[in-house]
């Protein structure tokens, strides 16, 4: 199975970026990794087996694309993501709280939430897709959901 560059542009260029965004937390950073990872796919003569495995594949190399971002010199003088929420438009004012306290959690946490919050993966596929033992996944995941429930009682708290 192969799609064009432009049908998988459309069908997983929101899901590249934001599997991108939730590791990078910039905006032109998750941009660059939507275009690095479009690149391979076209440069890769591969048949895929099935979409959920062309997608899988595709969220991998995003991840460790913007991984590879993270950690490079120019991530530390770039804007930070505080500065894209004014352009980012929610539905609910609880949504933006909820995206603000993800974005705050260590990546390990944020990554794991993402692809299973938002992407709805399963824990063994999220194993697959960032090469760490399934337990580990269980293990972040708890522990991920643990801090945000945390960070979002305290505001809630704060709001009272």
């Amino acid at each position: 199975m192969r799609l064009s560059v432009e049908e998988t542009f459309q069908k997983y260029g929101n899901r590249i970026f934001s599997a991108a965004f939730s590791i990078c937390r910039s905006q032109a950073d998750a941009d660059d990794v939507v275009q690095d990872t479009l690149i391979r796919y076209y440069s890769l003569n591969k048949e895929f087996e099935s979409e959920e495995h062309l997608k899988a594949w595709l969220i991998r190399v995003a991840i460790n694309r913007a991984k590879d971002i993270k950690s490079s010199f120019w991530q530390k003088n770039t804007v930070g993501w505080e500065d894209y929420m004014e352009e980012l438009e929610f539905e609910e004012p609880e949504d933006s709280r909820l995206f603000e306290a993800v974005m705050r959690l260590p990546e390990k946490y944020r990554a794991v939430i993402h692809l299973f919050y938002y992407e709805d993966y399963a824990v063994e596929e999220i194993s697959s897709i960032l090469r760490r033992p399934e337990g580990t996944i269980k293990s972040q995941l708890n522990r991920g959901r643990k801090l945000l429930k945390s960070m979002l009682q305290e505001e809630w708290d704060d709001d009272e």
